[in-house]
């Protein structure tokens, strides 16, 4: 633990301290992360495998979880939806549906041996998009604002809402069930999500209404309201635990009840939390790289690899061509849109919790692999190639005009 503590927290340091270099640099937190802890993973296979599979690992990642459901869902400037609120609702409900349904498909094709709840399992864990491991797509010149925009707004919600989805299907594919019938998974995941979300809009409004009424007394000072605000979605999710809900859920709902009532404000109300939250993705970065020496240390199926690939690809492209017709969008923003789509920390923490909550064998080291690849395949093509590509299609582009 020790050894793990210093690799981590050394690695982090000397990021910070280093922090505009490694920007013009193009390194990353994440990347600087997952090499120190892929260094700890080669030292410490064993003990690490050991670790993850234990209550109090799972307990960790659901925290983690909870905290950065919470700042997605506060993190959003603006309105809610963005500037392009129609090409938000399009991407989101229709492409992101879309996108689990044709993950699961590809994988009951190609992995039909994990039977359709673990299949399930997987096009969750993948699902969610995340760019702390490519901040620069955000930012880079070649690709259009509008693409941009709608790109930021979703990365927001994508995890809170696969959330409700994952829980069903981790109840689906855990050892209380093991069979091919929803409906007793259903039945289970159902009321902890409506509870979650009764809880989750109480806290929210009730924190919200606290916050402006002492920030107006003068009765709290600006470093004790974002105190508050880093506390609430630990409050938010013991508060839906204790009392038989989701706290995922709970901590998702309770920052979007918070943002819709403090409206602008909230950017300054939740500084420290986005640094909590930034804080907590470069640990489970840091726990990634040394998952991926334990996920990928017996080797992959060549199927999985086959999955990998295609979840990288046609699994987002084509839902989200789907989602954008008759939208009016360019096709090259339309393509843009599906291929620009980094995996990151919620999928680490949801393959951490499924591969706790599984049953030992190789069907829990399979989703974990393959959860492990995806990322890895992620940071290869979203950090280095993606940027490339697009910059050498403007080129092209200009050449052309």
């Amino acid at each position: 633990m020790i050894p793990a503590i210093v690799i981590g927290a050394g690695a982090f340091v000397v990021w910070c301290l280093l922090s505009g270099r490694m920007d013009r640099w193009g390194v990353s937190a994440p990347l600087v992360m997952v090499l120190a802890g892929a260094a700890l993973g080669i030292g410490a296979h064993g003990a690490i495998a050991q670790a993850l599979n234990t209550g109090a690992a799972q307990r960790a990642a659901e925290i983690i979880l909870a905290v950065l459901l919470f700042v997605d869902a506060t993190h959003v400037r603006g309105s809610l939806l963005g500037r392009h609120p129609r090409l938000v609702v399009r991407s989101l409900l229709i492409g992101l549906p879309l996108s689990i349904l044709l993950a699961a498909a590809v994988g009951w094709l190609l992995l039909p041996h994990l039977g359709w709840p673990v299949v399930v399992l997987v096009a969750c864990v993948i699902a969610p998009i995340d760019f702390a491991s490519a901040p620069s797509l955000l930012r880079d010149r070649h690709v259009s604002p509008r693409v941009r925009d709608v790109l930021t707004v979703e990365s927001g919600y994508t995890d809170g809402l696969v959330t409700p989805v994952f829980l069903f299907a981790l109840y689906w594919a855990g050892p209380a069930h093991g069979d091919d019938d929803p409906a007793p998974a259903l039945l289970a995941a159902a009321p902890q999500a409506l509870l979650a979300l009764a809880v989750g809009a109480a806290l929210g409004a009730a924190i919200s209404v606290g916050v402006t009424y002492t920030e107006r007394r003068g009765l709290s000072t600006d470093s004790g309201r974002r105190l508050a605000l880093a506390a609430t979605p630990l409050v938010t999710y013991a508060a839906a635990v204790g009392l038989g809900g989701n706290g995922f859920v709970a901590a998702f709902v309770c920052g979007i009840v918070y943002r819709l009532r403090r409206g602008a404000e909230t950017a300054d109300d939740v500084r420290l939390t986005d640094d909590v939250g930034f804080l907590l993705t470069a640990a489970m970065w840091f726990v990634f790289g040394s998952v991926a020496v334990v996920g990928l240390f017996d080797g992959v199926d060549r199927r999985a690899i086959l999955f990998v690939v295609a979840a990288l690809t046609v699994v987002r492209v084509l839902p989200t061509g789907v989602a954008m017709l008759r939208s009016g969008l360019p096709r090259r923003e339309v393509l843009a849109l599906g291929w620009l789509r980094p995996r990151g920390t919620s999928t680490i923490v949801f393959a951490l919790i499924a591969f706790n909550t599984l049953p030992d064998g190789p069907v829990a080291d399979l989703t974990l692999s393959v959860a492990v690849l995806v990322v890895l395949g992620s940071v290869v093509l979203h950090t280095v190639g993606a940027p490339v590509a697009v910059a050498n299609h403007d080129r092209r582009v200009r050449l052309r005009s």
